[in-house]
């Protein structure tokens, strides 16, 4: 790695800022999803073993620079306490006055979570002189928070530049992972690829064209490059401009690279008529709404996963949310799950993908699922992150 890790950092008896995604869905005072505080409980062990005085900073939401109690991690502190089963205190600001008190009281391997680094305007806009509030509070600045390397905040870039720093375990795990499929992959290297838009992964698209063998596209964008190859996808949701969907493919055909489409889909009048949803083949859609892979497209890119020694998956193939529209994506999460035990290298990209894996029961069966989610797709489409650029600068 081209930056310090926490392996080679003392922390012993040191206040150690540690830079956390605790950005989590909640509703009526709890927590709904653990994944982010659960993939954040080793390195928080880790810096207990190791007797450091752990401050963590995290955001939550978009409060717009001023205090919302909407937003305020308060309740995280208490969820993560019990996820880690010893104590997690809590500061009212994540500097001054309350930030000082609460970290002076911490003993060695005691943790506390500061609040709402969004409660402050300078935050998203990297200020240097919130940079430096917030580096006060440690002797040590580690970043742990992959899901928030894509964006240039003053506790994510501008305070690397202020402490001694390092990556922590899990942003490290997570830039080995998509590494390996950047790197040189092991063939045939196979994309799941869905959501809504094709202009929202143009970059992907092109960026991993010269490292796949193929593209099985499903969601939305799935439906605009049929309508970019002339099918008639009647009321289904796509890009008004096909002009990007028909670029990948010219681009595709130019490399030999597979773009794999639907063949068939699971179809209904309306978003919400579930209870008249029936599968059409793909030039029979007619004026209805795709809203799912059919069973006949699942079977091709199901075999198409399976023999691959390298995967990456990176949208559903429809509306998974509904019981009605889940059955492609739980057979591409199923095939992904067989390549992986016949040792192929695979990772679940984050955002809806992680979500969906979550859901449908496969993320425990795939070689790394991926806690961003911008930040992610911004890393496979070959971008430098600035909270990544930050800690190599340093």
């Amino acid at each position: 790695m081209p930056f310090s890790t926490l392996d080679e950092i003392d922390c012993s008896g040191k206040r150690v800022l540690l830079r956390e995604d605790f950005n989590v869905p909640l509703k009526d005072g709890a927590v709904l999803d653990y994944t982010r505080l659960d993939a954040a409980l080793p390195t928080l062990r880790r810096l207990q073993a190791a007797g450091a005085r752990t401050v963590v900073l995290s955001h939550l939401g978009r409060p717009k620079g001023k205090v919302d109690e909407r937003y305020s991690l308060r309740i995280v502190a208490e969820a993560l306490a019990r996820r880690l089963g010893s104590p997690v205190a809590f500061a009212t600001d994540c500097i001054g006055e309350p930030a000082r008190a609460a970290i002076a009281a911490l003993q060695p391997g005691e943790i506390v979570l500061l609040e709402n680094v969004r409660f402050h305007a300078g935050e998203e806009a990297n200020d240097p002189a919130f940079a430096r509030a917030l580096a006060e509070n440690g002797d040590i600045f580690v970043n742990d928070a992959f899901g928030t390397a894509h964006r240039a905040h003053a506790s994510t870039e501008a305070i690397a530049h202020l402490l001694p720093c390092a990556a922590g375990p899990l942003l490290e795990s997570e830039i080995r992972a998509l590494s390996g499929l950047l790197g040189s992959p092991k063939r045939p290297f196979v994309c799941a690829i869905g959501g809504a838009k094709v202009r929202d992964k143009v970059a992907l698209f092109t960026h991993l064209m010269d490292r796949v063998d193929a593209f099985c596209v499903g969601g939305g964008m799935a439906n605009t490059f049929l309508a970019a190859k002339g099918v008639g996808v009647g009321n289904s949701l796509r890009d008004d401009d096909l002009d990007p969907a028909r670029e990948i493919l010219v681009r595709a055909d130019g490399k030999n690279v597979q773009i794999l489409l639907p063949k068939d889909a699971v179809v209904a009048p309306s978003f919400d008529a579930d209870d008249r949803s029936h599968v059409v083949s793909i030039d029979d859609v007619g004026d209805e709404m795709i809203l799912d892979i059919g069973p006949a497209t699942a079977k091709i890119y199901s075999d198409t996963l399976s023999h691959a020694k390298t995967v990456v998956f990176n949208g559903p193939m429809g509306v998974y949310e509904k019981e009605s529209y889940r059955a492609g994506t739980r057979a591409i999460g199923d095939a992904i799950a067989r390549a992986t035990k016949h040792s192929a290298f695979t990772v679940v990209g984050g955002g809806d993908a992680a979500a969906a894996a979550m859901l449908l029961g496969f993320a425990n069966r795939v070689s790394h699922v991926s806690t961003g989610g911008g930040a992610t797709l911004e890393f496979l489409e070959g971008r430098k992150l600035p909270g990544i650029a930050a800690l190599e600068h340093a």
